[in-house]
């Protein structure tokens, strides 16, 4: 692989991984490996494009009336994986504040997220 395009690579799949890690999920799905496995530490692995969308689908609805503050978003981009590392506000419609740290790691395949191992823990304001 050519520099320039070592590089286009790199930077197409760190914007999908930081996309998924932004629950800006209509951007990353369809970079999605049809036997995608999205393992949330602590759960039961989701297996197969249709389960991690509908977890999306969820996600997304949970969401809907939260106002979302990055403070922080950092990744490191590897030959076929990226890690986003985040520390987010969520503040719901009646105020109430949560402050979230997670890592998600995200293996590629010919530009095709394979899988996706996610942890996070909720952090005392």
């Amino acid at each position: 692989m050519n520099p320039t395009t070592e590089l286009t690579t790199e930077l197409m799949t760190e914007k999908i991984a930081c996309a998924f890690s932004s629950h800006r999920f209509e951007v990353a799905l369809p970079h999605l490996a049809d036997d995608v496995v999205w393992t949330l530490v602590g759960s039961d692995p989701l297996i197969g494009l249709k389960a991690v969308k509908k977890a999306c689908e969820r996600t997304a609805k949970d969401l809907a009336g939260v106002t979302t503050e990055f403070q922080r978003q950092r990744t490191v981009v590897g030959e076929d994986s990226v890690a986003v590392d985040s520390l987010a506000r969520y503040t719901d419609a009646r105020g109430d504040v949560s402050v979230v740290a997670s890592c998600d790691v995200y293996d590629f395949v010919d530009g095709r997220i394979t899988e996706i191992v996610s942890y996070t823990v909720e952090l005392s304001r």
